[in-house]
């Protein structure tokens, strides 16, 4: 269970940055936000993942989402925010830094080769369970901006 232990950092843990992002897109008016899941598994995530040397925080997170969602046509809107935990293993402190995509692409192919991730799409008022509170908590804190961004963009 993920409890408020994740999000103290202890000592002699090492560091990782992360990056990833929110996906949204309109359909019918309403504004729905990109989720993956590995494969069998309930709980979704926002797609994210390490920065690698020499690479751009962006452009980290627009490789992850594409690794993890199979999202290439992506329009960067904003940086949304930096949120830091404990990795699943417990032995780094990662700080992800979040960005505000929209799209118009529906589909998805994930293409990470680790994991077998499939991409849903929900509205962003009716999310499912989300296996890391930060991120629900990201999306239901921003959720008013997130809505008036996106239907900004692309009116």
């Amino acid at each position: 269970m993920i409890d408020e232990s994740w999000y103290k950092r202890p000592p002699g843990v090492s560091d990782r940055t992360s990056a990833g992002g929110i996906v949204a897109r309109i359909k019918n008016g309403q504004i729905y936000v990109a989720l993956v899941g590995e494969l069998g598994l309930t709980e979704r995530v926002l797609p994210k993942g390490g920065v690698e040397p020499g690479e751009s925080i962006e452009d980290a997170a627009r490789r992850e989402i594409e690794e993890e969602a199979g999202l290439s046509s992506l329009e960067l809107i904003e940086k949304l925010g930096i949120r830091a935990r404990l990795s699943y293993d417990r032995v780094c402190w990662i700080t992800t830094h979040y960005f505000l995509f929209v799209t118009e692409q529906v589909e998805g192919t994930p293409t990470d080769v680790e994991h077998h991730y499939e991409l849903a799409w929900y509205p962003i008022g009716a999310l499912p369970a989300i296996f890391w509170p930060e991120q629900r908590e990201l999306i239901e804190t921003n959720r008013d901006k997130i809505i008036g961004l996106i239907k900004q963009n692309r009116s």
